[in-house]
């Protein structure tokens, strides 16, 4: 295992001309060009909400802000469980040709997807400002965070690639957990009302599903605590953005890391037959 890290160490620049080829490619033809990065989640969260806080009429303030601190995020994740499960299948031929080390390819579709990620988070700064939500200290967080989610993404596309080398079903399956993992994450609802109506129920969807924490930790420091608008004056209570648990984030930390070398070694012993099945 150090043996083949340090093989991956010596191709970091396959790597980075792998990111910048998929966003040349991703972009190649648009009219807008990488501005999509903005549009789809701005487009996106007025989607949510017109029909969260609209239609189905909720109390929650801010609820842009509320919907794009995790919606970005998700669609991060998204990308990668998409993108990523094909990133070795659609690169077989290359496989076979020249030798390198397999892992560049999900690697490279993560780093790729982070880029998107990072060129939308503008957008939900702007909104903050709209909306009057503060800037605090807690930001520097923020690349803590992202460092952990971009380790899960990595986790999630390296065994999601080199399972879909062996069953090509991988893809069609993938697509209904997707939706299921969706709607499993805080993303348009609270985890305070999980809390409050399930508590236990939060507790084990907070260890049986990363992403809920993860969402969680980027509400804490770009929305704040639950801020609710008061049906009879109007008035939003005072949750700046603050601190995530320090002990969360360590906990949630150690399991990405454990995810991660799993995924790795599956990864590592699935690839001497890729150049087979792929």
């Amino acid at each position: 295992m150090p043996r083949r890290l340090a093989e991956l160490w010596a191709y970091r620049h396959l790597v980075v001309d792998l990111v910048l080829l998929d966003l040349k490619v991703r972009y190649k033809g648009s009219a807008l060009g990488f501005v999509w990065s903005l549009l789809n989640p701005l487009l996106m969260m007025i989607v949510f909400t017109v029909v969260f806080d609209v239609l189905f009429r909720n109390n929650i303030a801010r609820f842009p802000v509320f919907i794009l601190a995790a919606l970005l995020p998700w669609n991060y994740l998204a990308t990668v469980v998409t993108r990523g499960t094909t990133s070795v299948t659609q690169n077989a031929a290359l496989l076979n040709k020249v030798y390198f080390p397999s892992e560049v390819f999900p690697i490279a579709t993560v780093l790729s997807a982070m880029v998107n990620f990072l060129l939308a988070l503008p957008v939900l700064f702007a909104l903050m400002g709209l909306f009057g939500v503060p800037f605090t200290l807690a930001l520097v967080m923020l690349p803590v965070i992202i460092i952990i989610q971009t380790l899960f993404c990595v986790a999630i596309a390296l065994f999601v690639s080199a399972l879909t080398v062996q069953y090509r079903d991988t893809t069609i399956v993938l697509e209904v957990l997707l939706q299921a993992w969706f709607f499993l994450t805080p993303i348009f609802y609270p985890i305070e009302e999980v809390t409050r109506r399930w508590n236990e129920a939060a507790r084990v969807l907070r260890w049986i599903n990363p992403m809920a924490a993860i969402v969680d930790f980027y509400r804490d420091i770009l929305y704040g605590g639950l801020a609710l608008i008061d049906g009879t004056t109007g008035r939003v209570p005072p949750q700046s953005p603050g601190w995530p648990s320090l002990l969360g984030v360590g906990r949630t930390l150690v399991t990405v890391l454990v995810l991660l070398a799993l995924a790795y070694l599956f990864f590592v012993r699935r690839s001497e037959r890729f150049a087979e099945e792929a």
